[in-house]
């Protein structure tokens, strides 16, 4: 039921980091999100830019919406270079990594982006009294009726991160990202409080990445566990090292790995009632029942495919932590 005035029983909203020039397509995302989800919740929206959004996507978005609707410029700081990436070295990776045929090659907005996203959009002072996200962006389609609450779900059962697919990662966008990883690990042994979440992020003992990672263009997450000491640090480390910039770091692996080894397998849930379609991939119910709230092809759901084998792979993990995988150091 819609009721403006009412307190949420959850401190959430959803975060939305867009250009001025998609606003038909989050006009779209929107629409969908509002009839079959947030038009009975009322949820509040929170866009982000790296420049000032303009009069006309501010009137239009909050138009779509009965919810509070607030605009927030990125901090420069939280989308440029840091004092110790080397631009020149960056530019030639860059055009290396053109040259291979990598997606976003030559996009240094896209890295920014990407690291934005993996460090520093849970800052945002628009933020502060939010302690729930989920994430929208532009020409996504919902097409299953939501009609319960995520964040309250979350919020009960003590969940921290939630997704719809779960895919591998192209590994030419990050070839030293996993051993980066380890050696923060290496160094941080308290990181991990996930024993088994190696045997999904690697198929050999955690020498190498298998690069599963949970899709994040859909997440639903709570923001302390991006504000934890562990993950800041793990971001930190991350961030010195470069790979944002010298490689393709995207924020869906860099998330994923802190997830699968700083959350308990419980504290990641698969949304599999939630109609989610982002181009090339749906996430499909597949009960009768659901069928009865869809309008997606369970047939052609992205849990059916190899590439997004990742989700019930994590399904088949063990529900304890009693044993180290054998190499992982």
């Amino acid at each position: 039921m819609y009721l403006p005035h009412v307190a949420k029983p959850v401190r959430a909203a959803f975060v939305v980091l867009v250009r001025n020039s998609e606003l038909v397509g989050m006009k779209k995302a929107m629409r969908q999100i509002e009839d079959r989800f947030n038009g009975k919740f009322n949820y509040p929206y929170v866009f982000l830019n790296d420049v000032p959004f303009t009069d006309e996507f501010k009137a239009e978005t909050t138009a779509m919406t009965k919810a509070n609707v607030t605009f927030g410029e990125v901090p420069q700081e939280h989308w440029s270079y840091p004092e110790w990436i080397n631009q020149t070295y960056a530019g030639e990776c860059r055009q290396q990594m053109q040259e291979q045929g990598v997606f976003y090659a030559l996009s240094e907005s896209y890295r920014h982006m990407c690291r934005f996203n993996s460090g520093f959009f849970f800052r945002h002072p628009l933020l502060d009294d939010i302690d729930y996200y989920w994430r929208i962006e532009p020409d996504v389609e919902y097409s299953c009726d939501i009609d319960y609450d995520p964040f309250l779900l979350m919020q009960r059962k003590g969940i921290k991160y939630g997704y719809t697919i779960a895919l591998h990662e192209y590994p030419e966008t990050i070839p030293t990202l996993w051993d980066t990883a380890k050696a923060f690990v290496k160094s941080n042994p308290g990181f991990v409080r996930h024993l088994a979440g190696y045997s999904w992020l690697s198929n050999d003992g955690g020498e190498t990445y298998n690069g599963c990672h949970f899709w994040s263009n859909f997440e639903i997450g709570s923001l302390a566990f991006f504000r934890s000491p562990e993950y800041l640090a793990y971001f930190d480390y991350l961030d010195r090292a470069g790979g944002f910039f010298y490689e393709r770091w995207g924020d869906a692996p860099v998330h994923a790995i802190a997830a699968a080894l700083m959350l308990q397998k419980e504290e990641v849930h698969w949304f599999e009632d939630i109609g989610y379609y982002h181009n090339p991939w749906s996430n499909c119910p597949l009960s009768p029942e659901s069928r009865l709230r869809c309008h997606c092809d369970p047939t052609k759901s992205a849990v059916h495919h190899y590439w997004a084998s990742c989700t019930q792979k994590w399904l088949a993990l063990p529900d304890n932590n009693t044993t180290l995988l054998a190499g992982v150091e």
